[in-house]
């Protein structure tokens, strides 16, 4: 299992990083035989696993829910990262202490965190107190109301400044390692060179030092949601349904349960 000391090793080494979310226990225990290197139990599950439309319903009750399911999955074998949700880093110190401490209690090794303005403080004592944090800028799914949209951030020069500058506080902070989406690669690869901690992309391009994905989308399930960063590497949704309609098929024409099937 990769651990936070080797997060830094792998950028010296120019090993990249694989991320992607994972919410429940049936894929966690699949990931886990895979070399995948972190489990980010993301406050996209609200979206994916709840029908919300955006990740500021995710609540700390069901993000530490979604942290066991994936702890009792992965049965140790990966490193775990669970996002803090919405406004739980802005209602003071001890508030975002505690929220963090669940998580962990939960099965996560560190947290992610959205955003520095504002946070620098709880960053620092997050890390001071033995907790380890992911930061995570650009476009920052939090700010979705404060942003319009769902939108590229970082195209002017001025913020892609602001932008590196935001890195680099991170950084002093204590942060291990900084999720970058939906920015300019060019800038990516600037805020990559210039910080010590890895860079894990998500419609960052290339040049940083991993990437990171959500699970349902890389495997096909909505084939209707296309941004432009997503790869998609399975056709899933019609792979189960093609599963669905055999199973049905099969239960009409009474082939299934076959008698090897049932019990005598």
């Amino acid at each position: 299992m990769l651990t936070v000391p080797e997060f830094a090793t792998r950028k010296k080494r120019n090993e990249k990083i694989t991320m992607i979310t994972c919410y429940d226990a049936s894929f966690a225990r699949i990931l886990a035989e895979s070399p995948i290197d972190v489990l980010l139990i993301g406050d996209s599950s609200s979206m994916v696993m709840q029908g919300e439309d955006s990740t500021i319903q995710a609540s700390m009750d069901s993000i530490e829910f979604f942290t066991k399911c994936v702890s009792k999955g992965a049965g140790g074998k990966k490193f775990l990262v669970a996002d803090l949700p919405f406004l739980s880093t802005r209602k003071g110190i001890r508030f975002g202490v505690e929220s963090a401490e669940r998580l962990l209690k939960a099965g996560a090794h560190a947290v992610k965190l959205e955003g520095i303005k504002g946070n620098e403080k709880l960053v620092a004592h997050l890390t001071d107190s033995g907790i380890p944090v992911m930061g995570h800028l650009g476009l920052t799914p939090q700010f979705v109301n404060a942003f319009g949209g769902m939108k590229v951030q970082a195209k002017t020069g001025e913020a892609q400044d602001q932008l590196l500058q935001e890195s680099i506080l991170f950084q002093k902070c204590g942060a291990f390692s900084l999720v970058l989406e939906c920015v300019p690669s060019a800038i990516a690869g600037r805020i990559t060179q210039e910080i010590s901690i890895p860079t894990i992309g998500i419609g960052a391009g290339a040049r940083v030092d991993g990437q990171v994905l959500v699970l349902q989308d890389m495997l096909g399930f909505n084939p209707a949601f296309k941004p432009k960063f997503l790869r998609t590497y399975l056709d899933g949704k019609n792979l189960f349904l093609d599963a669905f309609q055999s199973f049905h098929e099969e239960v009409r024409s009474s082939e299934f349960p076959s008698q090897e099937e049932s019990y005598l």
